[in-house]
């Protein structure tokens, strides 16, 4: 399915681009075709892709880079603090932050999966950066880290269309389980992408498009209500006994026991340990020989 805004075309793919699949948002100026990231559906649509002249990565993320591969002809560009991610294995590993034991099962399912292929050639933008593709058509990059460090909304202006990448206002919530992930990031980018000058909004996965200011900042604000019950889960468990970050990941605080994804183990620990790092900063709970406890 298609959608226009102007000169921005929205191509969602399956389930509104539930992941491991992504919304494809394509925007075409008088002299530029650009594309923002490049989900597994970009894969299975022909020749939709062959016109595009730069891709650029809201984040990196294997999901959003599974298109990659085909683009050769096409320049790629990331913000700054997520390019190393995308240039090399060893920059996403970093990026990633797993157990080494982990990694090898990443990596082969990315490559399976996702067709991943490093980019050595990308090139970086910052925050603020702007891009005019003709005819009008102007592009600005608005940083918005927590999900990553480089993680971007990408404002096509003259339409008032905000790619807002992995904010996908989903049920699941906010994810900021990686090692550039960071939960306070998170939390000021979800005061401050409510203050993007648009009309439309589009994520990488769920939600897809809204085109009505009222039912985002509802959305907006039911994603955001996840952190803190997480936080309220964490002190509830906390109340039954004092236990250590292990005991606490076993338990399943982001995904249901058996979640298949070799990522889990270690999404949970990093997930979990921001958490508990605010509430020792709020003496709200204390750490005594790796057991936490409430205060």
């Amino acid at each position: 399915m298609e959608l226009l805004f102007g000169s921005v075309s929205v191509h969602l793919g399956a389930q509104s681009g539930k992941y491991p699949d992504g919304n494809q948002v394509l925007v075409r100026g008088g002299e530029l075709t650009v594309a923002f990231d490049t989900p597994v559906a970009s894969r299975l649509r022909g020749d939709l892709l062959k016109n595009v002249d730069l891709v650029i990565l809201g984040h990196v993320h294997e999901d959003h880079m599974a298109a990659l591969d085909l683009l050769g002809h096409a320049a790629l560009q990331v913000h700054r603090l997520d390019l190393e991610a995308a240039r090399s294995w060893d920059g996403l590993k970093r990026h990633y932050g797993y157990a080494e034991t982990t990694l090898s099962s990443v990596r082969q399912m990315i490559e399976r999966d996702f067709h991943y292929a490093p980019r050595p050639d990308a090139l970086p933008y910052d925050d603020g950066q702007t891009w005019q593709l003709g005819a009008g058509v102007r592009i600005s990059a608005q940083h918005l880290p927590g999900h990553t460090a480089g993680h971007c909304a990408l404002v096509v202006e003259n339409e008032g269309v905000a790619f807002i990448g992995d904010i996908d206002l989903s049920g699941f919530g906010p994810y900021y389980g990686d090692a550039t992930s960071n939960l306070a990031d998170f939390r000021h980018t979800l005061k401050r992408v409510a203050e993007l000058d648009a009309r439309v909004w589009v994520t990488s996965h769920h939600k897809a498009v809204i085109t009505d200011r009222t039912q985002f900042l509802a959305d907006l604000g039911r994603f955001a209500a996840r952190i803190d019950q997480r936080t309220e889960s964490l002190l509830q468990r906390l109340q039954q006994r004092p236990q250590t970050l292990d005991e606490l990941a076993d338990a399943g605080f982001l995904y249901p026991p058996g979640h298949g994804a070799p990522w889990t183990a270690s999404a949970e620990r990093r997930t979990l340990q921001q958490h508990l790092d605010e509430l020792l900063a709020d003496a709200t709970v204390r750490l005594d020989h790796g057991i936490y406890a409430l205060a």
